[in-house]
């Protein structure tokens, strides 16, 4: 049979068939399990030992060691995991994604599992109408389950037979006798791989399959794996390359994790591959008392322990140098530092493709980010109502022109990529966040408006030469200070959990403010009566004091859409 371009697009297919499979079964899990894995990640991960188990687990779980890295770097953005933890867990991560090469080798070449797939579809379509979300999601992990295995039942097809291409297996072992040299080049060709095909998951049921079909050796695929786990961390940090510097660090530490422990195991590989088979012996005899038929698949079977015992072993020699790894990535990343005069989104990267959770999460990041910088600008004013010098007037002035831009760019920002998150399949609770989310930008913005439209009317005081009383000067620093309690109060309820917002002490500032909107305004029409002050400086503090109310307004406005009454 000749191995032409039909039967390379075949093989392609069965692999596009596989990682689909894997994809579906992958997101399914994650709608089912968002919140259980959020919870399992923040409590978890105290220490490295910790971060190492929960990455496995999470990995185990969701059969994606990629989604696992993508959530832990979207955690770290959101200020849930720190740099060091985010590393444990991307090292557990590693052996956790091991599991799907042992599942393919039990399931993929022993069990004729793709008989059952279309009857595990059958069970699994039906829930896809079910009202309840978990019951949807639940339904896709079964689908995607069928899936993958009719897709790596295809690939088994595909792969060329190799007694009848034998040119194939002759063309392979030209590269094999250069000792060091043929493994550092399967080692690339592995990482290659995974890179074109963008799994480390699919990519290693590639290698078993061409194990299983004796298009290559144990050694060759052993290599294989080794490029693989290189990979896959490449294929991080290149969606990184636009993400913000959480996400380059942790993709960084990823990557120097992976190619320190294959530098390693290169040096040592024809030893590392002796271990192996040493270990197969009484490993062997454990599985046999377990599954008494696997001489079909023992080559399979060693790879996946190769692959498991390398991951295990690079972990436990690394977890110790997790701290010197997290300075090393946090110099190749510098951060920029505290640049508020730049605008820039510092949590949400949109590089990365996350899940929906975890989205929310660093949306909720950046608005709190976006609170601070509007109660900054609030604190503007006041200042720039008591400066008496033109030259740090005018630059007081230009700072809040400079933060009314940032503000809108910054509202545009987080409200497209919340739209983008809508995109997907929300749950109620996750529709409701959303829509949550949105409001409260817009008040924040709004914020900035009245702030910038408040330096104008300062600006036009200042220009026509109009003085305010000592009385008129003191009520509006004494809102003010109200204000700055209240947009203070705000930034703690966006800070927490959206589920325990204290609108109690949130409801009192906004009731004192209006109280003193009221004051203020009877005791002024009635010192316009008296002439206590001209006309003009009346019009001008009467627009001040009301617009520090309507500050006050957004404010509340912004802690009602966090307790979710909109």
């Amino acid at each position: 049979m000749e191995f032409g371009l039909l039967e390379s697009l075949n093989l392609l297919g069965a692999l596009g068939f596989f990682i689909f499979g894997m994809k579906i079964m992958s997101e399914g899990i994650q709608k089912a399990a968002g919140n259980k894995l959020r919870q399992i990640l923040s409590s978890m991960t105290r220490n490295r030992v910790l971060g190492v188990f929960t990455g496995f687990l999470i990995t185990l779980l969701i059969q994606s060691s990629s989604a696992t890295t993508v959530m832990v770097v979207s955690f770290a953005n959101a200020g849930l995991l720190s740099l060091v933890e985010s590393i444990g867990v991307i090292m557990g991560a590693n052996i956790g994604t091991t599991v799907t090469a042992w599942l393919i080798s039990f399931f993929g070449f022993k069990i004729k599992i793709s008989s059952f797939a279309l009857p595990i579809i059958a069970v699994g379509f039906p829930m896809m109408f079910a009202k309840r979300g978990t019951l949807k999601s639940f339904a896709e992990v079964l689908i995607g389950f069928a899936l993958l295995f009719l897709g790596l039942d295809a690939l088994k097809s595909a792969v060329p037979d190799l007694n009848q291409n034998p040119e194939a297996l002759t063309f392979l072992a030209t590269f094999t006798d250069y000792g060091i040299l043929s493994t550092i080049l399967f080692i690339l060709v592995g990482t290659l791989i995974t890179i074109i095909i963008q799994s480390s998951s699919a990519a290693m049921a590639l290698t078993l399959t061409l194990l299983y079909t004796d298009v290559i050796t144990f050694e060759i695929a052993a290599a294989m794996v080794l490029g693989e786990n290189i990979g896959t961390t490449i294929t991080a940090n290149l969606a990184a390359i636009v993400a913000n510097v959480h996400a380059k660090r942790a993709a960084r530490a990823h990557l120097i994790f992976n190619v320190v422990g294959v530098i390693w195991m290169t040096l040592t590989f024809p030893f590392f591959i002796n271990l192996i088979k040493w270990l197969w012996i009484p490993f062997q005899e454990g599985l046999t008392s377990i599954v008494p038929d696997i001489s079909g698949s023992q080559e399979e079977l060693q790879l996946s322990l190769f692959h498991t015992v390398f991951n295990i072993i690079n972990t436990l020699l690394m977890v110790g140098f997790v701290p010197m790894i997290a300075r090393i990535v946090t110099k190749m990343v510098p951060s920029k530092g505290d640049m508020d005069e730049e605008f820039h989104l510092e949590y949400i990267g949109t590089g990365m493709m996350l899940t929906t959770e975890a989205a929310i999460l660093e949306a909720k990041k950046e608005i709190t980010k976006f609170g601070r910088l509007t109660k900054k600008m609030v604190g503007f004013v006041p200042k720039l109502l008591v400066e008496t010098d033109p030259k740090l007037f005018k630059k007081l002035l230009a700072r809040i022109r400079k933060y009314e831009e940032i503000t809108d760019r910054i509202e545009s920002e987080v409200s497209n990529y919340l739209a983008k998150v809508s995109e997907g399949e929300l749950n109620t609770s996750a529709s409701e966040r959303i829509r949550s989310m949105l409001s409260i930008i817009n008040d924040l913005e709004r914020i900035g408006d009245v702030c910038y439209q408040m330096s104008k009317a300062i600006e036009r005081k200042s220009d026509k030469k109009i003085w305010f009383t000592p009385e008129q000067r003191k009520n509006l620093q004494e809102m003010f200070l109200k204000v700055d309690s209240a947009i203070s109060h705000m930034i703690v309820n966006l800070e927490n959990d959206y589920e325990n917002v204290d609108m109690t002490k949130a409801n009192e500032l906004e009731k004192e403010i209006n109280k003193m909107r009221n004051k203020f305004r009877k005791e002024h029409l009635v010192s316009i009566e008296q002439g206590e002050y001209t006309f003009s400086s009346g019009i001008i503090y009467n627009d001040l004091f009301s617009s520090v109310e309507r500050i006050g307004d957004h404010i509340i406005n912004v802690s009602e859409a966090v307790n979710g009454e909109i």
